[in-house]
Formats: structure tokens, C-alpha cells, sequence
């Protein structure tokens, strides 16, 4: 089973294993919260970008660990690919871009990435 991630107008997409998670993470720094990310952590082996991934621009900023991947056409953002606090490898797949998901639903975590 898998579930996929999008971008607004369909020339992004990533595909996950696995159902779509019931938890995930809230960050208030100062990119999260101004897009208001919902994000779900996946180990990078677990997850691709399977389509539009020559056209995926990427933004990062303070300690440039991250690697904020949108589209260049509808500026949405359904991918992020950086570490977990164990250094491997994770994408964040942003849950507001997965059809079905249950954002009502989920048990958010909130992080604190202001403070860092």
C-alpha cells in the first residue's frame, strides 16, 4: 500500500509506503508557520518523488539542513527532504498535499523550530 503527495497543479507528486500516518509534526518557525506544514517524517527509502522531480525547485534557510522542494508553477511545497535526529535520511511528506488524508484527524506533535 502506498499514498501519494502533490503539489496544486499535478506536476509534483511523491509516493510513500505505507497508509497515511495519523500523526505528524507542526514546526513554528518562522517557513513552517507561514505555510502551515503538516508534516509526516518518512525514512527516505520509504518514499520518492515520482513524478516532476527536474522541474522541483528547492529553498533552504538558517542552518541549510533542509531542502524545501516546491513547484515552480503553483508554488506548492509537498516535499522536504533532510535528517532525522538519528542523521538518516527522511523525507517530510506534507500531509495538507495527500488526497484522503484526515488532517482533522491526526495527532499533531509541535515542535519548536522557532527557538533553533
Amino acid at each position: 500500500m502506498s499514498y501519494q503527495a502533490s503539489c496544486h497543479c499535478g506536476a509534483v507528486e511523491v509516493t510513500a509506503d505505507g497508509e497515511i500516518p495519523k500523526e505528524a509534526m507542526a514546526c513554528n518557525c518562522s517557513h513552517c508557520r507561514r505555510k502551515g506544514f503538516i508534516l509526516a517524517f518518512v525514512p527516505a527509502d520509504q518514499a520518492r518523488i515520482t513524478r516532476g522531480a527536474d522541474v522541483l525547485k528547492t529553498y533552504t534557510f538558517n542552518k541549510h539542513v533542509i531542502q524545501h522542494s516546491f513547484c515552480p508553477t503553483c508554488g506548492v511545497q509537498p516535499v522536504a527532504e533532510g535528517k532525522g535526529p538519528d542523521g538518516s535520511p527522511v523525507m517530510m511528506i506534507n500531509l495538507r498535499c495527500v488526497d484522503g488524508a484526515d488532517l482533522d484527524g491526526l495527532k499533531i506533535q509541535n515542535y519548536d523550530g522557532a527557538s533553533h
